[in-house]
């Protein structure tokens, strides 16, 4: 850290930061999920974080550090999120119907997805997951993102091609 920029571990510092950066970054999460409370919590866990980090993270580079943190700790809900629902739809569908084999495929089919997504992109990855979970349109994720709806569609077509590389071309997604 250069000796004249400010230090984040000083208090005041800090909370200079808290104050210019919180309500923007909720806004910027808000808007990727439309729960405000959700978006509230993700961003309040990224400050807690950047204290934890002050002594590492330059005051030059916090806004930068805010804004990436709070869009990783929602894209890693999502992906949460999303391998919980399949599991939840994998158990009620598979009461007693199928064979032990074919639920440890299942699981270890789930595990394999859930690395897959976290291998994309993270563009490609806020596209394919508010595609596939929130089941939002490309004009809905246009303009939540401010893309072109076409440029949403190239980054859900990489995002496809990457999935189908990883899990095979049999798979439907």
């Amino acid at each position: 850290m250069s000796e004249k920029e400010p230090s984040i571990c000083e208090e005041k510092n800090y909370n200079t930061l808290f104050r210019k950066f919180y309500e923007p970054a909720t806004k910027y999460i808000y808007y990727k999920c439309g729960n405000l409370q959700r978006a509230e919590d993700i961003v309040q866990n990224v400050f807690v974080k950047l204290w934890k980090l002050c002594a590492t993270i330059t005051f030059s580079k916090a806004k930068s550090y805010i804004y990436t943190a709070s869009n990783h700790s929602f894209l890693n809900e999502v992906a949460h999120e999303k391998v919980v629902l399949k599991h939840q739809k994998t158990v009620i569908e598979n009461t007693d119907h199928e064979s032990p084999d074919f639920l440890i495929e299942v699981e270890e089919f789930r595990i394999k997805l859930k690395e897959a997504i976290n291998t994309l992109n993270p563009k490609e990855r806020e596209v394919f997951l508010m595609s596939r979970i929130e089941q939002k349109t490309y004009k809905e994720i246009a303009e939540i993102t401010g893309l072109t709806v076409k440029a949403i569609e190239r980054r859900m077509s990489k995002a496809l091609k990457e999935l189908r590389a990883i899990l095979g071309k049999e798979i439907k997604i």
